[in-house]
């Protein structure tokens, strides 16, 4: 199935458990990739026949702006409103990572991913 992506979109966001990440804040990466027929749009070069992807980026920008305390939350949230927004989307995954976790580790971020399929 074909793909629009938008890779490692970076924000801050206020997305934690503990009430210092609630207020100090963090960097977060979202990436994320819908999954539809985009023969129309290769044939005809019209952008009706595709999605918008600063629409996608507008909805992750959206939710990102509302804290959740789970990034699962927030990714669920994500994927909800692209189902609803966009009916030729007929797969999703997002992809988010808090880049600096609340604990002592050397690693790149702490990663949720969630997909999904719409009827």
């Amino acid at each position: 199935m074909d793909a629009v992506r938008l890779d490692e979109v970076r924000l801050r966001g206020y997305h934690g458990v503990l009430p210092q990440e609630q207020k100090v804040g963090n960097w977060f990466l979202v990436s994320l990739e819908v999954r539809l027929d985009l023969s129309a749009a290769a044939a005809s070069d019209n952008v009706a026949d595709t999605i918008d992807y600063a629409a996608l980026y507008r909805i992750i920008e959206e939710e990102n702006a509302i804290p959740s305390k789970l990034l699962e939350h927030f990714a669920g949230r994500v994927l909800r409103r692209i189902g609803e927004t966009f009916p030729t989307v007929k797969e999703a995954d997002i992809e988010i990572t808090k880049t600096a976790p609340p604990f002592k580790a050397h690693l790149r971020g702490a990663v949720v991913r969630l997909s999904r399929t719409y009827p």
